[in-house]
């Protein structure tokens, strides 16, 4: 799984002086720990983190601090490439798993196992799956516009009111990387999708109704540790002491 921690967060950068977005503390460990924590819960344990911005720090935590049940490798994008060029630096050195990739953002969470987005794409035979979250305001967001059979058909503007917005976790199936364009930075909303779309691929979008959080914004990073008390609950989270690796007290 690859997670994309490359950004610069810039809306919150003045409430993370010298810290990567992803690495913003939420209840006692970095907010990406708890993504990955949250996927080894879902059975996936080989973690691939696209970095950028301060990707030292992000490294030197995992390095130092590794998350039980989880392989964690740090992928350092030298100058932006946006969020599909970053994933593309990642996977480059790497045999492409015969599966398939699953990406999701690392400075956001939706918290619905990604297996019902592998299979409905397997099921479906669609080449890409995007996971969409039923919000009631997706202002913020934007919208997906989809198809009678469940495919993506476009990007709709951002408005208020209930939407369907992009949850931020992706199934690419097999092959499926060499379809995306040459051009760098490289984005998946702007580039990538509609490239696809033109080409014929089928995107499908799995909607779901779950926990969700993007630390975004200094009202959502403050929504954060409220959000992973919740989540620790529901999906059983561990919380480790890194000294001995050994579950500890909440």
């Amino acid at each position: 799984m690859v997670l994309l921690a490359g950004g610069f967060g810039t809306r919150v950068a003045h409430l993370l002086p010298n810290i990567p977005k992803p690495m913003a503390d939420v209840a006692g460990h970095p907010f990406v720990e708890w993504v990955i924590k949250y996927y080894v819960s879902c059975g996936i344990g080989e973690f691939i983190l696209s970095t950028g911005y301060l990707s030292e720090t992000i490294e030197h935590h995992f390095a130092s601090k590794p998350v039980p049940s989880a392989h964690v490798l740090c992928r350092k994008e030298t100058t932006p490439l946006g969020t599909a060029g970053g994933f593309l630096n990642a996977i480059e050195a790497l045999p492409e798993p015969r599966n398939g990739w699953l990406v999701a953002n690392a400075d956001s969470l939706v918290a619905e196992n990604p297996n019902s987005l592998i299979d409905s794409a397997r099921s479906n035979n669609w080449s890409v799956a995007i996971l969409g979250l039923e919000v009631p305001d997706a202002s913020r967001f934007g919208s997906l516009k989809i198809a009678a059979d469940g495919t993506l058909k476009a990007f709709a503007e951002k408005r208020p009111g209930t939407g369907l917005i992009n949850g931020g976790v992706y199934w690419f199936g097999p092959g499926c990387c060499c379809n995306f364009p040459a051009n760098k930075p490289l984005s998946f909303e702007v580039d990538v999708f509609p490239h696809l779309l033109s080409k014929g691929l089928r995107i499908g979008v799995v909607p779901v109704s779950a926990p969700f959080i993007d630390i975004g914004t200094p009202s959502s990073l403050a929504e954060a540790e409220s959000f992973v008390t919740k989540l620790k609950k529901k999906a059983n989270l561990p919380i480790y002491n890194h000294d001995n690796k050994s579950p500890a007290t909440a």
